[in-house]
């Protein structure tokens, strides 16, 4: 008896150590009992640390959920055009928020209204701020047709919600590291965390005191007359007068709205064949069933086609009295039905800019999840006391676009920063598939210095009336290829039929606009996404 009461006291005390030890809620291993390693609850009032609320996953105004998942990517039909660079693969993409339509020529007005208000482009250290991010209207002008789009299609309200066009890659990136800053700045002022009057009280937002997220996260001195510091604490669940933790903590406030970027080319496809509803269990019924359905089947729309195209030849719209999709250019971004996931313009109207540098080849088997060719990471700079670094008048940077403008590479007031990598040619090629292999690739300093494509070289010159020109590349080259080139999907009011499917793939230059090429925004899905999932 006496060695069974042993023996239940031993087993009783093993389980009492592999229970405490086992770190779990009892449900599942979930965050309710969660204690740090410090010993601190979260959020605890009398200590240091403020871990912020979680808030439940919900999309910016505009913003449509696409749930993730593996899909097959690239054209399963003829390749007729003999590319040979969209071959079928494999691809598994992370859930994302895409923007409902293409940006508008509205929406880019406020973006260029918001730089003429804080930059006066009569002031002469900001004159090439404005100028350089207005889209080029000029690209309407046909030397054989005779229309009135460039100086009607952008600034006049009917065009309100029609795609913005004529917008470079380089702009449109622009517009969504503003959109980040105006997106925040908004829901912060919303929330009472930020003042109200930033824009009705004159002496706000002048050059570099505008609001931005650099500044906000790093608790910089231009923000402290805007920033309510007790709301602030409050909607991080902060209950403390101590100014010193407020200030400490106050990036769990910050992250108020998700970053706005171009989306990639593997979310734009997989979002324009919207496979969702498609499907039985987990096989999908078909790959491209939007396209097979251009022409409505019932109704008003019985034989019209559902999506802005080229029919043929001179046929952009159709006869009179039969308007096939009624649009003989750009059309209101909600003329037509938007797909399974609630995306409009897909299929049509413009073809859109996506993030990624073009190359013939999509390099799966080094990587099959979240593809992307273009990741050029970059670090703030900072001064020598150990401060961020900066933008101020005097040292804006700028690149240059096709036309001549000069677009702005940074604006007054945001952190200085330097790139510290670009794998756009990883894995791009050896060098035995080098151009010059025989030659001996190399440079001054006796380097490799390989290139897989002979691609032109673009040298920009100051003429005599002080505008920048871009000198033509006069020896004979075999590629269009440079790490400047993006790759454009979908497509537009000018392009057949056969231009609509989502695995089709094209290229355009970063630094040129286009009368047929447009952009969404895309952000990304914070958190778990498991709740979202159908069975």
């Amino acid at each position: 008896m006496k060695k069974l009461k042993l023996f239940s006291l031993i087993a009783l005390s093993s389980a009492f150590v592999l229970t405490s030890c086992g770190g779990g809620s009892g449900k599942g291993g979930g965050t309710k009992s969660f204690v740090s390693k410090t010993g601190w609850k979260p959020n605890d009032n009398k200590g240091w640390f403020y871990a912020g609320k979680q808030q439940k996953l919900k999309g910016w105004p505009g913003m449509v959920y696409v749930e993730g998942g593996t899909f097959t990517m690239g054209l399963v039909k003829d390749d007729v055009m003999h590319d040979w660079n969209n071959t079928p693969r494999r691809m598994q993409v992370s859930s994302f928020f895409l923007g409902e339509t293409e940006i508008t020529n509205y929406e880019y007005r406020e973006y260029l209204t918001w730089l003429k208000y804080v930059f006066p482009p009569s002031d002469p250290s900001f004159r090439e701020i404005y100028t350089g991010a207005l889209p080029d209207t000029l690209l309407w002008d046909n030397e054989l047709s005779r229309n009135d789009y460039s100086e009607t299609y952008f600034r006049s309200p009917e065009y309100d919600y029609y795609p913005v066009v004529g917008v470079s890659w380089s702009q449109a990136n622009k517009y969504t590291e503003w959109l980040t800053d105006r997106a925040n700045e908004k829901a912060l002022m919303d929330a009472g965390i930020i003042a109200k009057d930033l824009y009705i009280n004159e002496s706000n937002n002048v050059g570099g005191s505008a609001f931005n997220m650099d500044k906000f996260k790093a608790n910089d001195p231009d923000m402290e007359a805007y920033i309510n510091e007790q709301r602030l604490a409050q909607k991080s669940g902060m209950r403390t007068t101590n100014q010193r933790i407020l200030a400490a903590n106050r990036s769990p406030g910050a992250a108020m709205v998700q970053k706005f970027r171009l989306p990639t080319e593997v979310e734009w496809e997989f979002a324009a064949l919207g496979t969702m509803k498609n499907r039985e269990y987990n096989n999908v019924l078909g790959k491209t069933p939007e396209i097979e359905r251009l022409r409505g089947q019932k109704g008003r729309t019985e034989g019209m086609f559902l999506e802005n195209f080229k029919y043929g030849a001179g046929d952009y719209s159709g006869v009179p009295g039969w308007e096939n999709d009624g649009s003989a250019r750009t059309a209101d971004v909600k003329k037509y039905p938007a797909n399974d996931l609630g995306l409009y313009g897909m299929f049509g109207n413009v073809a859109e800019w996506t993030a990624d540098v073009y190359r013939p080849v999509i390099d799966s088997e080094y990587n099959d999840f979240n593809y992307y060719r273009g990741n050029a990471p970059q670090r703030i700079l900072r001064n020598g006391d150990g401060t961020y670094a900066r933008v101020d008048d005097g040292s804006i940077q700028y690149d240059t676009l096709a036309d001549g403008r000069l677009l702005y590479k940074n604006l007054p007031g945001q952190f200085q920063r330097e790139e510290i990598a670009n794998y756009s040619n990883f894995r791009d090629g050896d060098r035995q598939s080098s151009l010059n292999f025989r030659a001996g690739d190399t440079d001054s300093a006796g380097n490799a210095n390989f290139n897989m494509y002979n691609a032109p070289r673009k040298n920009f010159f100051v003429d005599g009336s002080g505008r920048v020109v871009v000198q033509k590349d006069s020896q004979a080259r075999t590629s269009a290829i440079t790490n400047e080139i993006r790759v454009v999907k979908g497509g537009s009011w000018q392009d057949t039929a056969y231009w609509l499917d989502p695995g089709q793939r094209r290229f355009k230059s970063q630094s040129g606009g286009y009368g047929w090429i447009g952009f969404r925004v895309a952000q990304d899905a914070r958190g778990s996404m498991n709740n979202r999932s159908r069975r």
